[in-house]
Parts: structure tokens; sequence; C-alpha cells
């Protein structure tokens, strides 16, 4: 297991080995250490990380990030009202058009000519603020108090008033009272969940084992909203080039009649496990019909302050930060701010262990019915977790998910491997399919398989469980210039920061790294070269298997490539640039991502290692949330590992990749974990101390 050393805190109390990082005081600068008194034990084993985070050269360097604002419920909205249009008769208007008038910018050709429509005062905006605020999915607390006509008809009236594109209506809305009915459509909806359950992972299937997903016998209206693809006949405006306007236009009526339902005091659960084409046999409903959405209606006992699925732990809520652009995909900004940068955005918000949280689990683990140090690095971890969780005992980290980036190298044009590089991409078809190791090992551990091509070099076909996110088709031969460009470097980064987000906003409480590359293992050893500064004959392996000639030829062609780009480690995105993959650089942000959100992220073999080292340039401090799962048989990843000061969890001559080691690592991890949860202290379980 791995563990950085610290020499800070951030306050608390208790005891911490110096292999874990703390938490800065406040007002601290990130990476500055202050003073722990007292003994703590030590783990000599690990290795000093460095003092302060890397700063970006002054040519890439972003402007500064300050912390991510949180979602403002209830502050006043910009309000923007589309100009006045002039109407003046066309007689008063010359018809002749200049050529400067021509290209004069849209806003000063178009005078507004009186004032602005009036918005609401403050009292109407908060309500209409508040009903989105507070409106819920429910599924739980419903009561079985009848709804009055009245009440209803306002709810489905509100429904009726919804935008819908070229004015078409292509809403109906069928309501369901009988008993009959609704308990066909249970019986429909449960088939549906069994199936669903059937394709989930170990550790999802268990959370969602936990969860009500319907509400249809517990509520005593039910409503169908369904989209006519035909009504407004063939020349309906606006879905020339848009057919699928339709749905889109009921969906807005859904939200009506969701927002009104929130303004009677009705709770609505949206049921969607089921099979279209059998619903709309089982309600008799025209065959041309798209069901849209069935609602579950009723007076509930309270509405959640939360989404149901947010207190049940299923997924989070993403910032507004994370999905506001300005002009263009990536260029994030929300109004009135300046674009931030992703990368500089995640470094900043990369923290220590919580100082007072790692001082409770190393009390709690003396008090633990066990011999002091009886688990040995399973403590360490234990710790570890709590101090990144910020509480003790931590969460266990189920569900995981193991992130599999795959990449091309333009390296491989050198010979340094027989495997053809059509591999990568046969490999991605595998894993999507379900026939790989890894697949294997995470079907056993309860783990989600997530395939990302970030620089595959064959098109890949869409396909569900991948992820297309292709900088660019493979990096160019590192031996004849640079793999990649620095802005592809950062972009194949923002990849795995973004990868990282998803996941944890899904739910995930762990991360494991994973990739596909045929070829990788080349620029593997080119990175832990340089940013361990052993010589390349001592960190190249032999990879896929590869024979005595290969082997010399791998390791004379990761010299020349340090030879040519003398790659300076102070620069680390520079160096992943000159002589990385795209998967590597995507594990970088893996990495950073993860230790921004608190989150556990389980290292696999040699190329995770290396990554690891990227990312520890760039940001000392993520080591806090990394573990190494195994220990590879490349020797580069020994290097690695020293230089990181990472005591891996598994040794057993793996050298597969694919996140194979971190899977077998993965239990052991959450054993420990449980165990804080389970096991009795001396006190409760009555047991006498020595």
């Amino acid at each position: 297991m791995a563990q950085p050393p610290v020499e800070a805190a951030e306050s608390g109390q208790g005891e911490a080995p110096s292999g874990i990082p703390h938490e800065a005081a406040p007002g601290q600068p990130l990476g500055q250490f202050v003073p722990v008194e007292g003994s703590v034990p030590t783990a000599p084993h690990l290795a000093p990380a460095p003092p302060q985070s890397t700063v970006l050269p002054a040519a890439e360097a972003p402007a500064a990030v300050g912390p991510v604002p949180a979602p403002r419920d209830g502050d006043p909205e910009a309000v923007q009202h589309a100009e006045d249009l002039d109407t003046r008769a066309a007689d008063q208007e010359d018809q002749e058009v200049t050529a400067e008038e021509s290209t004069a910018p849209v806003e000063e050709a178009r005078q507004s000519t009186g004032p602005a429509a009036p918005a609401y005062d403050d009292a109407e905006r908060e309500a209409v603020l508040k009903v989105m605020r507070e409106r819920r999915d429910i599924r739980n607390g419903f009561r079985s108090d009848p709804i009055p006509h009245e009440v209803l008809l306002r709810v489905l009236e509100a429904a009726h008033t919804a935008p819908s594109v070229g004015h078409s209506q292509p809403w109906d809305f069928v309501v369901i009272r009988s008993a009959e009915t609704r308990r066909t459509m249970h019986e429909l909806a449960m088939r549906q969940r069994e199936a669903y359950a059937k394709s989930l992972p170990k550790g999802r299937a268990k959370q969602f084992k936990e969860l009500k997903i319907e509400a249809i016998l517990d509520t005593p209206v039910n409503i169908v909203v369904t989209a006519d693809p035909t009504r407004g006949g063939r020349h309906t405006l606006g879905r020339h080039t848009q057919p699928q306007m339709a749905p889109y236009s009921a969906a807005l009526a859904v939200e009506n009649l969701w927002l009104a339902a929130r303004a009677e005091g009705l709770g609505v659960g949206w049921v969607s496990f089921f099979d279209e084409r059998e619903m709309v046999r089982a309600l008799g409903l025209p065959e041309h019909l798209e069901v849209i959405a069935y609602l579950c209606v009723g007076y509930v006992d309270e509405f959640p302050d939360e989404p149901e699925l947010m207190q049940a732990g299923w997924s989070k809520r993403r910032p507004l930060s994370w999905v506001v652009h300005e002009e263009t995909y990536g260029r994030r900004a929300l109004p009135g701010e300046e674009p931030h940068d992703l990368l500089a955005e995640t470094v900043a918000q990369i923290r220590p262990l919580d100082a007072k949280a790692l001082g409770e689990a190393w009390e709690r683990q003396k008090r633990m019915t066990k011999p002091a140090g009886a688990l040995g690095m399973l403590e360490i971890i234990s710790a570890q977790l709590s101090g990144l969780s910020r509480q003790c005992p931590p969460p266990i980290p189920e569900p995981a998910a193991v992130a599999i980036f795959a990449g091309d190298h333009g390296v491989h044009a050198q010979g340094v491997t027989p495997w053809p590089q059509e591999v990568t991409a046969q490999m991605v078809a595998n894993f999507l399919g379900g026939g790989a190791v890894c697949n294997a090992f995470a079907g056993q551990v309860g783990a989600e398989v997530c395939v990302v091509d970030v620089g595959v070099a064959a098109d890949l076909p869409a396909t569900p469980g991948l992820l297309p996110r292709k900088v660019r088709a493979g990096t160019s031969d590192m031996t004849t210039g640079p793999a990649m460009s620095r802005e592809e470097a950062k972009q194949a980064i923002e990849v795995g920061i973004e990868t990282a987000r998803d996941l944890v906003a899904a739910g995930n409480k762990a991360l494991l790294t994973g990739e596909m590359g045929i070829a990788n293992t080349t620029a593997s050893a080119a990175l832990i070269s340089v940013f361990t500064g052993t010589d390349p004959a001592e960190v190249t392996g032999r990879g896929t298997g590869i024979n005595d000639e290969t082997l010399a030829r791998k390791t004379e062609v990761v010299r020349r490539a340090i030879e040519l780009h003398q790659p300076d480690p102070a620069d680390p995105v520079g160096v992943l640039a000159a002589i990385g993959g795209f998967e590597h650089a995507a594990l970088v942000g893996l990495l950073l991502g993860g230790a921004s959100l608190r989150t556990p992220v389980i290292l696999d073999g040699v190329s995770a290692g290396a990554a690891a080292l990227v990312a520890r340039a760039i940001a000392p401090e993520v080591l806090a949330a990394c573990i190494a799962g195994h220990r590879s048989a490349e020797p580069g990843h020994v290097a690695a590992l020293n230089k990181l000061g990472l005591r891996p969890l598994v040794d057993l001559d793996l050298r597969l990749g694919e996140g194979t080691g971190a899977l077998l690592a993965l239990p052991l991890v959450q054993s420990t974990a449980r165990a804080m949860h389970e096991v009795a202290t001396f006190d409760s379980a009555g047991v006498t101390e020595k």
C-alpha cells in the first residue's frame, strides 16, 4: 500500500504515521508543512514527496483559479430579454442596404425602442425558483389521500401550457386510477427491475437491491404522458431536421406537470422500468404513440431535502461550474466570471489528509479487538481512507469502477513489440464484450468496467459502455519528434479528470486505473527513467514477453527518445507531451481528479506508476488518494513505486495491465474499511486488554 509522507497537520488529535500526508492549516500554502507534536509511528519504506507543487511554465500557466463557487440557490439571477423588434412599415424604410450597413454588428442595427418587459418581483421570482429547487422524484412516503378533481385539473392545465416546437403540442395524458391496471403495470415494472439488476456489477446490484424504484400501487393516481410524432402533419414547424422534437416537447410538459404538482403539495415519481412497446399494448394505446413518462402522483408525508438517490449514495449532484461553457465546449465559466482552466482548478482543490480523522482512526485501531499492528499495512490504509474522507470510520469504498484508457503509440513503428497495433482496437472490443481478464476480475469483485477511447488509431464504432474521448488517432513516434503537442497532453489529462468526475458523480466510491495500448510499456519506461533519474536499461522491461533482441531494441529506443527531447522533470506536462501516451495523460487526470474529489484511487501496474510520477510532479498531495494495488513484473514499476514511496498490496508477478492488479487489490481495501465499521472494541466486547 502506498502512503506518501507528510509532516503537517490541519488540526486534530491522535497519532498518525509519517507516511500519511496531513491537511494544511488554514492560510498555509499548498505544499508547506507545519510541525506535529508528539511521537508518531514511522514507516521507513516511504520516500519524501516534493515540498511544493510544480508551477507550470509561464507560457502555459493559466490564470489563478479560486475555489469553485457552490450553487447559489435563491440568489437573484440575471434575466436576459430579446431586444424589441422594430416593426415599422416597409414603405418607411429604404429598400437598398449599403455595403457599410450590411456589415454593421447586429446589436448596432437593432436598437431598443422602449423599456424591456417587466420581470417578476423578488417574492414572485423566489416562489418560482423555490418550486424548482424543492421538486423531488418521490418513491417513498406516499399517502392514500385522494386528489381532488380541481387540484388534478390545475396540474394538467399547467402541463398543457408547456412550450412545444412548432406549437405542435404532441402530448396526451392518460390518467389511471384503476387498481387492476396499476397492478398490471406494477408487474411489468418488476420484470424490468429484475432484468436491470442482473445487468449490474455486484457492487451496484447490492446498492440497487435497497432502492425503491416505483410507487405504482402506493399512489391514487398514475399518469402516462405520451408523444404523438404524427401530430401537426408532415410539415410541422421545427421538425424538418429535428424529428425528435415531439418527445422533447412532451418532456417539457412532464416538467410543467411536476412543478405544478409540487406547488400543490403532490409528490411525483417517474417510473422508467418499462418496455415501451409492452406498455403500449398493456394499456391499449395506439401503436404510433411514444411513451414519454409513467408518473405516480399523490400526497406525501414530506419532501426530502435532497433527491432520494443522493440520500441513498447512488449518485451525487454535479456542481454548476462543471457544466457551463462559454462560447465553446470545454471553456468553462459561470456568468460574470473568467473562464477557468480545468487542470489548474483541479490541482487547486487537492488537499492533504484530514488530521482529525487520521487521529481518530489510529485511536480506533488501538481499541479494536486485536493486537496493535496485527493488520499490518491494512491499518495504514484504513487511516488513509479516514483522512481522505474526513470521517472515521471511513465509507466502505464500494461501488467501485475501473477506468480503462485506450490509446496507440507512434513508437510502435520502431519494432518495440511483435504485437500488431490493431490489437489495441481488438482488445477494446473484447473489453466491451466482457471477454477480457479485467472483465472476469471485475465481475468477481463487483466493479464496473468503464472503457475510454482517448487515442486509439482505429475508428471505433459506437458501442454501449465505450466513452469516445479520442484526442488523436495515436501518438507520434517519440524518437523523431514529440509524441503529442502540449495542448494535446493537457486535453488528454482533462479526459481523465472528466472521467473521474463522471464516475464519482455516478456514485462510485473508489476508482481503479486501467489501460490498453500496444507499445505503451515503452512510453512508461521513458517516463519512469526521466522522473526517477534511472538509466533506461534498468527500467525497460519485456512488456508482453519480448525476446532479448527486441528488449535491446526497445531499451535503445527509450534512450534515443530521451536524448532527443532532453525532458525536464520540473515541467511534467512537457515531459508527458514529449515521450508519453494519451492513456498515460488520461491516467494522470484520473489521479488528479480522484484526489480533488477525495476519492481513493487504486493504482494498477507500470503505466499507472508512470502516470503517478507525472501527477505527483504536478501536485505532490495527489499521493494522499493513491493506493498501490500491486507490483508489476516490469522493472520500471519497482523504480516508480520506490520513488513514490508506495508499498504494493499484491505481488504476483503480474504484467497484464487492464487494471487487473488493482482489481485484485480492491477487496483488501474494502475489507480494511469494513473492519473499522464492524470489529468491536475491547470495551464494547468486554475483552480484557493486556
